[in-house]
């Protein structure tokens, strides 16, 4: 715990110069009003609409420059009043965009500004930035009840992302609503379902082959409901975001669940299943409980061989994959300005591994020269101007709080099997070899959303090059997955992707591949026993290539170049020796490189389909026959009773992550097709009771057998089931077939020890009852051939228990509690049967 004082160098530094003076304001177009010291155009500021519509903002800083605080004095004279910023007198309606993409739709920094000021009134203390930002979205700032872990708020989020392989679901849903536009800004990007298997090319074309129905869909969906499509080949939905349409302020949410990569930004950014994505689409306020903060300060700065990566690195091993669960991480301290803005976003994007709603750091120079070199001069001015709402409040309070010095930290290693398990390099070859972890690294594999930018690529490129210059090559396989197509054509114009090439390196497509588990990998057999390095963010077992003996660990791209180059996780290149090909030994220096291009980016090719400002004529089919797509029936309504001797399902020992409820992979292809897809649910969990993965026994048949088959015979024969779930269940991905297919098939509740966030609200979205043991110990007393009855749903209520009666085979019974965290409108989703089917009930009112 503690509270520490935000100073300026934790904010960054300031770009406004004193030419600047331009502000948003309600009411017409303004002149824009600029001066200098000498000049004092008062009559003109006096007579604007703006004067006439003043706002008391005593929170709003006024600038130390002698000029600007003579004119304040003398505004205030001449209105007669105190209190005011000057300007809210010299200003013009300054209608920035959102992003080039959307030249209609504005930034609003006055609406942010003025729900600040109300909930800061309210509160009557330092704010820090993330409740800024996320209060400043309040649908009613003025009523809203406000508690940090308690009470649930009512957002007004800016925008809406969609990964092809969630925005299939969550695009079938929206046509289920019936509305014939989405209420905001929306964007669709095909980065999940390309394959790596040959390169770049091959691979895409490949892709567009074998998805083409899908793309379709996606495609002419976009154009009918107003939703911006990004085709495949053009990046990574991260990526293209921040390039695109991240900016400081940002409420952003995102169907998937490394959105938080935009906080790099100065963003509020957020993972979400597909229903809480139709919300906002639908132009429904959307629900997320009052985050906690947890405040990271950054002392000292970056060097040598350490990373933006080895931050979250560090933090994860500190907070564990659950210890940032219902909080916001935010950065600050000093340290900060060390950082890149792509370095930031690397270490929003792994903060979801450790449980966090998102993770942001306060706006500085480093964010508005990302901005500008992106094309976004006007938004990084924009942003100086209101930075005091981008920054966190001095004296603000944090309910955890973390210190690192960044000239103290190592470079990190994460892993096996989860991405909390840190170890410093110059360690992990010793820990391998106690803990018998193959030591020969199979493949190193850079990219991903995570640690793909020009900077990244760069710190390789800058190892490999040594490596090169003394005639050596990767002794392991080595890849390199661009994070868009301006990264890949801007690292082909300035060499660095002929350079990884020339240590061995294959180029990927600009797409997620093996990171999701998108990989045919060809040189290890399932079940043999391996070691792959990625600068990956998530390395749940089987992960990536579908193999549960493949040992993958995370670190950053320039480490996992060095290792590639190496060949042995016991390689330290801080201060190990490699043999040059004249036989000579030499070690690698720590890589230096532009963390922005020095010309512009090179855009490479046009990716982006507009949505038509007419869709009247335009069609979205979807064949009843169809392999990969399906429209959706709505689920049953709750039939008002208990639920009466639920089957035991599985009870799932140990970790279950989203991959182990709906693995990716080959079964990408059926995200757009519910029952499908369905085949696929619980495959990876471990049963309990026989410490197999896929492999229940059938209370029907009495046999053990595939997880989905039984699933599929209790609803064929009308038996409700249950699965019983340990610590943190559903970690990991925000894919929302985690609980569409549990509810298809026939399942009531969950009860776990605990939840991961995304997916608890997920499974609320679709009727299902996520519960938890009011005592942990009690997932002991379950055993998977008891029965269970949930009582006290007739009176369902918040922060009210449900009693859980445990019938044994034997006869003998056992009562239990089981917590829930449903406020009212969640609990009329149960009700209702799904939150979609809630919807339309209101909507026929």
């Amino acid at each position: 715990m503690g509270t520490p004082n935000s100073s300026d160098s934790s904010h960054g530094s300031s770009a406004q110069g004193p030419h600047t003076t331009r502000r948003l304001c309600r009411g017409p177009a303004f002149t824009v009003l600029r001066f200098s010291s000498g000049h004092a155009p008062y009559p003109k500021a006096l007579s604007t609409p703006c004067a006439r519509h003043f706002q008391a903002t005593s929170s709003l800083s006024v600038h130390k420059m002698a000029p600007y605080s003579l004119l304040v004095t003398r505004l205030q004279k001449a209105l007669g009043v105190r209190q005011y910023h000057v300007a809210s007198v010299l200003c013009q309606r300054a209608e920035v965009a959102m992003s080039h993409f959307e030249p209609s739709e504005y930034i609003r920094y006055d609406l942010l500004e003025k729900n600040i000021n109300v909930v800061r009134k309210r509160l009557n203390r330092p704010l820090t930035l993330s409740e800024k930002i996320v209060y400043g979205h309040l649908d009613d700032p003025a009523h809203q009840e406000i508690e940090r872990g308690k009470t649930y708020l009512r957002l007004r989020p800016d925008r809406v992302a969609m990964q092809d392989a969630t925005a299939q679901m969550a695009m079938l849903q929206f046509i289920s609503s019936g509305l014939p536009k989405v209420a905001v800004p929306s964007t669709i990007h095909c980065d999940h379902l390309i394959e790596a298997q040959l390169g770049g090319e091959k691979d895409l074309r490949r892709a567009k082959d074998i998805n083409q129905e899908v793309y379709n869909f996606l495609a002419t969906a976009g154009a009918k409901y107003g939703v911006g499509f990004w085709r495949p080949g053009s990046g990574i939905i991260h990526q293209i975001i921040l390039e695109n349409y991240a900016y400081p302020g940002v409420l952003l949410i995102g169907t998937d669940s490394h959105t938080p990569n935009g906080g790099g930004l100065g963003g509020i950014c957020i993972g979400v299943g597909g229903a809480d994505a139709v919300d906002v689409m639908a132009g429904i306020p959307w629900e997320l409980k009052c985050p906690k903060v947890i405040g990271v300060k950054l002392t000292g700065s970056l060097s040598g061989w350490t990373s933006p990566k080895d931050v979250i690195l560090k933090v994860a091993g500190i907070l564990t994959v659950k210890g940032g669960t219902g909080a916001i991480v935010e950065y600050h301290g000093p340290g900060v300005d060390s950082v890149s803005c792509t370095g930031m976003a690397t270490i929003c994007n792994m903060g979801a591994e450790i449980g966090a709603t998102t993770s942001v750091f306060p706006y500085n120079h480093r964010m508005k020269k990302y901005l500008s070199k992106t094309g976004r001069a006007d938004i990084a001015n924009l942003a100086d101007e209101f930075k005091d709402h981008l920054v966190p409040d001095p004296g603000c309070h944090y309910d955890q709080l973390i210190e690192i010095n960044l000239s103290e930290l190592k470079p990190h290693i994460n892993g096996p099997f989860t991405p909390d398990l840190a170890h410093p390099v110059a360690e992990v070859g010793s820990v391998a070899e106690k803990e018998g972890w193959p030591l020969d690294i199979r493949v190193g594999l850079i990219g991903s959303c995570t640690n793909s930018s020009y900077e990244d690529m760069g710190r390789s490129a800058a190892v490999a090059k040594q490596a090169l210059a003394h005639g050596l090559k990767c002794k392991s396989q080595f890849t390199i997955t661009p994070g868009s197509e301006q990264i890949r054509a801007t690292i082909e114009r300035d060499g660095y992707a002929q350079i990884l090439r020339d240590v061995g390196g294959i180029v990927l497509a600009n797409a997620c591949g093996p990171c999701i588990g998108q990989w045919d990998r060809k040189d290890i057999k399932k079940g043999e026993k391996n070691t792959i390095v990625t600068s990956y963010n998530r390395n749940f077992t089987g992960r990536n290539d579908a193999n549960p003996e493949t040992h993958a660990f995370v670190t950053s791209p320039e480490i996992v170049t060095a290792l590639a180059i190496a060949g042995t996780l016991k390689f330290n290149p801080d201060t190990d020796f490699l043999t040059g090909k004249d036989g000579k030994k030499f070690k690698l220096e720590a890589p230096d490189a532009d963390e922005l291009p020095r010309a512009d980016f090179d855009p490479g090719q046009d990716t982006y389909q507009h949505p038509p400002k007419d869709s009247s004529g335009q069609r979205v089919d979807v064949s009843p026959t169809s392999q990969r797509l399906q429209l959706l029936e709505p689920f049953d309504k709750w039939d008002g009773k208990d639920l009466e001797d639920l089957q035991i399902l599985i009870k799932v020992k140990g970790k279950c992550t989203t991959d182990h409820i709906s693995a990716a992979g080959p079964w990408l292809k059926f995200r757009g097709h519910l029952d499908n897809i369905s085949n696929n649910l619980l495959i990876g969990a471990v049963n309990i009771e026989n410490g197999k993965a896929n492999s229940v026994r059938n209370a029907v048949t009495q046999e053990f057998g595939p997880v989905p088959d039984t699933a599929r015979c209790y609803k064929a024969h009308g038996i409700r089931w249950v699965v019983i779930g340990d610590e943190n269940y559903g970690e990991g991905s925000s894919r929302e077939h985690a609980a569409l297919e549990p509810r298809h098939l026939g399942g009531r509740a969950i009860i776990t020890k605990s939840f991961a966030r995304i997916h608890e609200t997920n499974l609320k979205k679709q009727g299902l009852l996520p519960l938890t043991f009011a005592d942990p110990a009690d997932y002991n007393k379950i055993h998977p051939v008891d029965k269970l009855t949930i009582q006290g749903l007739k009176d369902f209520a918040p922060g009210k228990p449900l009693k859980c009666i445990i019938k044994h085979p034997n006869g003998t019974q056992e009562t239990i509690l089981l917590n829930h965290t449903f406020n009212e409108t969640q609990i009329e989703w149960f009700r209702a049967g799904s939150a979609l089917n809630r919807m339309k009930e209101l909507q026929q009112k």
